[in-house]
């Protein structure tokens, strides 16, 4: 049977749709993460309070995306998709993974509800069959 994932991910959230033979399923994972607010300058001290701050964001980003990673990864084609850094972030965990062979393209959408994402997902495979 082959399975077939579109995502659509922010830092905020990622709609995961899945396909197989049996019809599709939606799921949402949340990050339960702060907005990241990102310094111009760069402070001179080790250890600075931006630099704790930019480390605790990235760590919670990677355990967000390993969370995802799991849920997909027994999927034979991925499709990553949205708005911001995180589908390429996302695409780059993949591949050290090694499950990029799996991904089918990485494309730039805003944001959407989740019966479109569900749609659009939908369509791309189809188009792709």
């Amino acid at each position: 049977m082959k399975i077939e994932v579109g995502l659509w991910i922010d830092h905020r959230k990622a709609v995961i749709v899945t396909m197989g033979e049996k019809g599709g399923t939606i799921r949402q994972v949340q990050s339960n993460m702060e907005k990241h607010v990102r310094f111009s300058g760069r402070s001179s001290q080790v250890g600075s309070a931006e630099d704790m701050q930019d480390r605790k964001f990235g760590n919670h980003l990677g355990r967000y995306y390993e969370g995802i990673i799991s849920l997909i990864r027994g999927a034979d084609s991925i499709w990553i998709f949205g708005p911001g850094e995180a589908k390429v972030e996302l695409e780059n965990c993949l591949k050290r993974d090694e499950l990029g062979g799996r991904i089918v393209g990485v494309d730039t959408v805003n944001k959407m509800t989740d019966l479109q994402i569900a749609a659009k997902v939908r369509n791309h495979f189809q188009r792709h069959l």
